[in-house]
């Protein structure tokens, strides 16, 4: 039988979902190896009561995500998480910083608090419960997506790069944006996208999240002797990794 696969979608813009489609002519072979039970973009039923794969997107930002991962790894034999949001808090993860009952009240108003009942700090799907695969980014690559998918569905071990961005676009013969005077977040990226972004002119973000192997104290100091601004860059990092253990320290 054809494993069942659901996918859903926390907090973030479903960007990582349309993604998916835009798989095209892969996306039929896929389909093709597996019974798509619920996909929230594109469905208008309830998510059933099992499942053998749930892919999931979005940051946890309230008691009701809170409750439903606890439910999908109970149920689900293979957790796998897609985008920026869902692995590392990704921009939704910034809204935590400093206090939330004021930011509340900015949204929603006097009344804010209560009418916000139910919300958390955003954090990634893995503080809640724990992933077996995971497909960073902002929106992910949709060959990685597809590379990974494929790991799950054979029982394969899930194989996270860990090297920085920087070790892929020197391969890439790319020119370095440092070296225009551009800040580019390459040295603390983890690679896997083929450095896409900078190889089509544009400095990395950070979407991926903080490399295994990147030493983000060191990095800053390379940067600070290049004549950039330590703290730009740190506010640029906090998109993607606000919650990032090795950026926090």
């Amino acid at each position: 039988m054809a494993p069942r696969v659901v996918v859903m979608g926390l907090a973030s813009d479903f960007g990582c979902q349309v993604q998916m489609t835009n798989i095209e002519d892969d996306l039929l072979d896929v389909l093709g190896l597996i019974d798509l039970s619920y996909w929230q973009l594109a469905s208008s039923g309830h998510m059933p009561a099992e499942y053998d794969v749930a892919i999931i997107e979005g940051a946890v930002t309230t008691t009701e995500h809170v409750e439903l991962l606890k439910r999908v790894r109970a149920t689900a034999g293979v957790v796998m998480v897609i985008g920026a949001c869902a692995v590392t808090g990704g921009i939704p993860a910034m809204a935590g910083q400093g206090d939330l009952e004021e930011r509340y009240g900015c949204v929603y108003g006097a009344d804010g608090a209560e009418v916000a009942c139910g919300r958390v700090s955003p954090a990634p799907v893995k503080s809640v419960i724990d992933v077996d695969y995971e497909v960073p980014g902002c929106p992910m690559d949709t060959t990685e997506f597809l590379r990974v998918l494929s790991r799950a569905l054979q029982g394969l071990a899930n194989r996270v790069p860990e090297e920085p961005m920087c070790a892929i676009c020197k391969t890439k013969e790319n020119i370095c944006f440092l070296d225009k005077g551009e800040i580019c977040l390459g040295l603390f990226t983890r690679t896997g996208c083929g450095a896409r972004c900078v190889t089509l002119g544009r400095p990395c973000t950070g979407c991926r999240g903080l490399a295994k192997d990147a030493n983000v104290e060191s990095a800053m100091k390379i940067l600070a002797a290049k004549g950039f601004d330590v703290d730009e860059v740190a506010e640029r990092l906090a998109v993607f990794n606000t919650l990032e253990e090795a950026f926090c320290r």
